[in-house]
């Protein structure tokens, strides 16, 4: 037997799990760059494994079989260094990916920056199908030619094709490839073949960027085939795709390959989860430059659209949301606030500790409060890459800026250690704001789940992030510092195959017939991949009609499948519209097989001896317990607090906290008492009421303390996101779905604001007064489960389209908190369609005047009324129904705010009120 190595390439560091031929394991974690001492991190992890340097030939039949991961493609994308592309679209369309969609993601922006298109140029071809896939009018082979002959003569030797409805007939897509390949094009991605999914934008964007990045990974294949002399089927090299499935290297398409890492992530995670007999799990990868969150329930969840690095991509990813919080995230005080991020010391120059000359990072904090150490931490620094991690430096820098922000705030200098306890919580909160997004925000309690943890810096916050999100506990699987390498090598060959429907669920024979095809399809794909007998799975993916938000549901009876959508939706957004008819959106068929499962390594079963202790700061410094994790034997129990290494990795287990042993290695941290924190024990960056931390004075009354404020004000502007997204998916009309126009906000007692989203700021500079007229008007009558809506000019309104809704958030029986959500209706009502005719001479021109009405009473949609209400106006409201279901998703976004502030006053009790 020869050796097998998992790989996965990521930002910082570069990891590698090799499989020796009797089947054991062993590990290497490189810095992803190090042009001092070598070219490819992963020819050089391969390379060590092996006992080579970097001269020695690799004998031949020694690799069977190298499974990776790689940020190549995802760097291009960043860097913008992919292939010089040309794009063919259909004649009327040619700066159609230039305009985008309606959305404005950068409101607050004085100067906005359009991102540069991928493509290099763009030609329009006459020639048109409809939405059934008829032609209108005949494609213009002449203008093809012509258009194809000059770019090849400009040097372009890529070419993206995307007509309108290309993914309904592929004629005309498939007529214009024959031709480049014809004219020499070497990259010629269709649309039809990269997407067949509807929306033109984001199919053609997905088309440019399959053009844009192929190349790059056929040369990057290439020469990873001839470093490590891979030939035939001696040596076979697969990669992980962007949707958690692994394929031969010449079937990798750059469309699939901008989520490869992370996705090894989560099929590690779900592999490791369930063996050690946890069926819910969170992902938690935090490495160097970033931290990565899942949601597993049984199965993968995967999005069908994206943005990735502001391009958008149709095509199925895993669902994994990003925060730009790792080990080498930026700290700063900027502004009179602590910063975490966004910005990353990379792995060049990496943090202060790397010797590079590096700023402060999260790593530098755990390295000052001794929850890191040099003597344990692999020695790869300096101009030898044999140096330890520099403490000198990170004391230096912490103690300058102690001084920096005592001349910004007035008050005396904090303790570095309190310094580095404030950035970890602000870190702390964001990765949990994340969680929040992938779990709570679609209706999934978190409190029963286990946070799966790995990545290189995971094990060092996995406590006070679980506490942060009120789960009591934590799996740590032996491999979790390079989990996602491990996923490369678990994980199957899968094949995907989607195909758009837009039909009524009534058409479910049609429905049947393109799941058998699709069938077909991906099974075939990976027979001639070496699966024999792969299994399928079909899924439905099913919206309200009006609706542009889809929910995948398994494929069965069309009383099945519409019992399941209503059962997600309820869960997802907290209401069901029975009444209203369901659609198919799309359908998809997943082939997968193929995969390994390697043997288990028994944990030791006798206790090794414990090594000397460390000086770590937990609330002050003291004697910490040191494990070695790989001479623990099944069954040992560790008392928090304690610091356990090992070769990838280090574990940080918090004072209220215990760890224990299972029979194959995992570590399963458990919360030792109920609640979030111990008797007379704080989360860092936290004070109990009238205790200061050491070295940082309580900050008066009119003073905020810069790291609760960091903390607080994250979490609050979370919350306002979640609410607009729960909006933005439920809503029917185009100006809220697509156009984002609308606004999401919280507000105190008084009425006063508290926090908003980054949405259409000429909502948001009156809609305080808008909370304050409800206020006035519900005096004394306003009972939980009650919400209101106005659309009022004279009482904070803007213009009578602009309808608010506003919701009580009550706390020990007052109402502490207000929401608001404020969505542009097509239609109110007025003299013309749009509601805003542009001669108007009186408000009621505009359409209904709406003075604070409640909406839902006792948690009931009060819908009669409000259909009479919309329809009392002087001109006919041509748009009620639309216009109730939009209500219908301003009240769910305001709901999914009310429980996030209830959780997060939960938490803190009466410190966030």
């Amino acid at each position: 037997m020869a050796w097998e190595f998992w790989i996965d390439r990521g930002g910082t560091f570069t990891d590698v799990v090799a499989r020796r031929p009797d089947g054991s394991l062993k590990t290497r974690k490189l810095l992803s760059e190090n042009p001092e001492r070598y070219a490819d991190a992963a020819v050089q992890g391969i390379r060590e494994c092996l006992g080579l340097s970097a001269t020695d030939p690799i004998p031949p039949d020694m690799i069977a079989a190298v499974k990776m991961g790689t940020t190549v493609a995802t760097n291009a994308l960043l860097e913008r260094k992919g292939e010089p592309v040309l794009l063919l679209i259909t004649e009327g369309f040619k700066d159609l990916l230039r305009i985008g969609y309606q959305t404005r993601p950068q409101l607050f922006d004085l100067h906005i920056r359009r991102a540069v298109p991928l493509y290099e140029t763009v030609a329009e071809i006459p020639g048109r199908l409809d939405a059934l896939g008829d032609e209108v009018t005949p494609l213009d082979l002449t203008a093809v030619r012509a258009a194809l002959e000059s770019a090849h003569l400009s040097g372009i030797r890529a070419v993206a094709i995307a007509f309108l409805h290309g993914h309904t007939n592929p004629a005309h897509e498939t007529a214009v490839a024959s031709i480049a390949a014809e004219t020499g094009f070497t990259q010629i991605s269709a649309s039809h073949r990269v997407s067949r999914l509807a929306r033109l934008v984001s199919r053609g964007d997905t088309t440019v960027v399959d053009a844009y990045l192929s190349p790059i990974l056929h040369r990057y294949v290439a020469q990873l085939e001839s470093a490590l002399a891979l030939t035939g089927t001696t040596g076979r090299l697969l990669f992980m795709q962007s949707n958690g499935g692994l394929t031969e290297a010449h079937r990798f398409m750059g469309k699939d390959a901008v989520l490869s890492g992370p996705a090894g992530g989560i099929v590690g995670m779900a592999h490791v989860g369930q063996a050690a007999g946890f069926k819910r799990l969170i992902g938690f990868d935090m490495g160097g430059t970033s931290t990565d969150v899942s949601h597993f329930a049984g199965q993968f969840e995967r999005s069908f659209e994206s943005e990735v690095a502001g391009v958008r991509m149709r095509a199925p990813m895993m669902d994994i949301h990003t925060v730009a919080a790792g080990g080498g995230s930026i700290c700063s005080f900027r502004d009179g606030r602590f910063q975490v991020g966004p910005e990353s010391a990379g792995a060049n120059p990496g943090p202060a500790s790397y010797r590079r000359g590096g700023p402060l990072t999260i790593t530098d904090c755990n390295l000052l409060l001794g929850r890191l150490s040099p003597d344990h931490f692999p020695a790869v620094f300096g101009p030898d890459g044999t140096q330890p991690l520099d403490t000198k430096i990170v004391a230096h820098h912490f103690a300058r800026l102690a001084a920096e922000v005592a001349a910004a705030t007035g008050q005396p200098p904090m303790r570095p250690e309190a310094l580095a306890e404030g950035f970890l919580a602000i870190a702390i909160a964001n990765m949990a704001n994340a969680i929040r997004r992938i779990s709570v925000e679609r209706g999934h309690d978190v409190s029963d789940y286990t946070l799966n943890c790995f990545g290189g810096a995971g094990g060092q916050h996995a406590c006070a992030v679980a506490d942060a999100l009120g789960m009591a506990r934590v799996l740590i699987h032996p491999m979790a510092g390079v989990l996602s390498a491990y996923g490369m090598g678990v994980a199957d060959l899968r094949s995907l195959r989607e195909v758009q429907l837009d039909a009524p669920l009534s058409t479910l024979g049609d429905a049947q017939a393109l799941i058998a095809r699709l069938g077909t399809e991906a099974a075939s794909d990976l027979q001639s991949q070496g699966v024999p007998h792969p299994a399928l799975q079909a899924e439905a993916h099913l919206r309200y009609a009006g609706s542009h938000h889809s929910l995948g549901v398994p494929f069965g009876t069309a009383q099945a499948m519409a019992k399941a959508f209503e059962a997600r939706h309820r869960s997802r957004f907290g209401f069901a519209m029975p009444d209203r008819a369901i659609w198919f959106e799309m359908l998809a068929v997943e082939a997968s097989g193929g995969g390994t499962t390697p043997a288990t390594t028994p944990a030791p079963s006798s206790p090794a001896p414990a090594l000397a202790p460390l000086k770590g700061w937990f609330n002050g410094w003291q004697s910490v317990p040191l494990h070695d994790r790989a001479t623990l034997a099944a069954a040992t129990r560790i008392p928090g607090p304690a610091i356990l290494i090992e070769q990838t990795g280090t574990v940080v287990i918090d004072p209220h906290w215990h760890g224990r042993v299972d029979a194959t290695g995992n570590l399963i941290l458990e919360r030792g008492t109920p609640g979030h924190t111990r008797p007379g024990h704080t989360r860092p960056g936290h004070t109990r009421p009238g205790h200061t931390r050491p070295g940082h004075t309580h900050p008066g009354p009119t003073d905020a303390d810069p790291i609760r404020l960091e903390v607080f004000s994250n979490q609050f502007i979370s919350i306002a996101d979640q609410m607009g997204a729960t909006l933005a998916n439920t809503a029917w009309s185009v100006n809220i779905k697509e156009r984002f126009d609308f606004s999401c906000a919280i507000f105190d007692a008084s009425g006063d604001l508290v926090a908003n989203a980054p949405h259409v700021p000429v909502h948001l500079g009156s809609m305080s007064d808008a909370v304050k007229a409800v206020m006035r008007a519900t005096h004394g009558r306003l009972k939980p489960g009650d919400a209101y809506m106005l659309n009022s000019p004279y009482d904070g309104g803007t213009h009578l389209p602009d309808v608010t809704v506003i919701t009580p958030v009550f706390v020990a029986g007052k109402a502490r908190y207000w929401l608001g959500s404020r969505g542009h209706h097509a239609d109110i009502g007025g003299r013309t369609p749009g509601s805003s005719p542009p001669d108007s001479r009186s408000i009621t021109d505009e359409g209904v005047l709406i003075d604070t009405f409640r909406l839902v009473h006792n948690g009931k949609l009060q819908d009669a009324d409000a259909r009479a209400l919309l329809a009392s106006g002087p001109w006919p409201c041509r748009s009620i129904d639309q216009n109730m279901a939009d209500l219908q998703a301003q009240i769910a976004a305001n709901e999914t705010g009310r429980r996030a502030v209830l959780d997060l006053v939960a938490r803190h009790g009466e410190a966030v009120v």
